[in-house]
């Protein structure tokens, strides 16, 4: 009597012990990310092993620089891509030429885009699309939870302190090559969150440094990234800088100098960068 049943009883056997099609899918992706944010948050959810190949602002966590990239912005070529061979590619709004993203379109390449975060809500909200697509959205709400447990540090520790520090930021390529923060940059905003006074203002984006306008600016501390100072050949170097040597952040060796992504890319570490710069300019 069982021997009749036996092909009907594999057959079920097998449904229920195969992975869903979904399963496959989801085990077998093969990710490209262009954009250090958006890699960052798809590692926070617990997929960072899926990617492949990233761009060169995919600099955390650190594993991501051993992997294969694909470039900087324009730099992208859709051969690059399709070369590594991916079924995924998550990518930041604007980041990619839009040719290239009609050639991946073409070659039936799956692509998700999503706006890469300018404030903290930015960033929560990044997650939870992020979770959503991965159906992961518990995992997405525990990043949220950390982000949110981070901000309330930032705020407990400034509420003890009364000091608001006056800094700029410069975007340094070189001694000769500077760029100065005004508003509606990322900057700004982090600033903002650390509370500290921004003396770059009546501007928008960044706008070339002149050695008058870093000298009438005067900022207490000079924020930058880690690249920039490395630059110009260390903060030896920044003497280099015309007018630098005027400022009083120059004279007190008020210096600060972050990593680039960790300061500017509004990934799950938001709160915490908001915190180290905060710290930063009291010292």
């Amino acid at each position: 009597m069982l021997t009749r049943y036996l092909p009907f009883i594999l057959v079920v056997l097998a449904a229920c012990s195969a992975p869903s099609k979904e399963e496959e899918t989801t085990a077998e992706r093969k990710i490209i990310s262009a954009g250090g944010t958006i890699t960052e948050v798809v590692d926070a959810l617990g997929y960072g092993d899926l990617i492949i190949a990233t761009d060169i602002t995919s600099t955390f966590p650190a594993s991501m620089q051993d992997l294969p990239s694909i470039g900087y912005r324009n730099q992208i070529k859709a051969e690059g891509i399709l070369a590594l061979g991916p079924d995924l590619v998550l990518i930041e709004e604007g980041y990619l030429n839009p040719d290239v993203v009609t050639q991946l379109k073409a070659a039936q390449v799956n692509i998700e885009v999503f706006t890469k975060p300018t404030t903290v809500e930015g960033t929560k909200k990044l997650v939870t699309e992020l979770a959503t697509f991965f159906e992961e959205e518990d995992k997405g709400k525990e990043v949220n939870a950390a982000i949110d447990a981070d901000i309330a540090a930032l705020n407990s520790y400034l509420e003890s302190e009364e000091s608001k520090p006056k800094a700029i930021f410069l975007m340094a390529r070189g001694p000769e090559t500077v760029f100065i923060a005004g508003d509606k940059t990322f900057a700004s905003e982090m600033f903002k969150l650390a509370k500290i006074e921004g003396t770059a203002t009546g501007f928008d984006e960044f706008a070339p440094m002149t050695p008058e306008s870093l000298v009438s600016m005067n900022p207490e501390y000079l924020v930058f990234f880690e690249s920039g100072i490395q630059s110009v050949g260390g903060k030896d170097g920044l003497v280099a800088i015309q007018g630098i040597d005027q400022t009083t952040a120059f004279k007190e060796n008020q210096i600060v100098a972050l990593d680039g992504q960790y300061l500017s890319g509004f990934g799950p570490r938001v709160g915490k960068a908001a915190l180290e710069l905060a710290k930063a300019v009291r010292q």
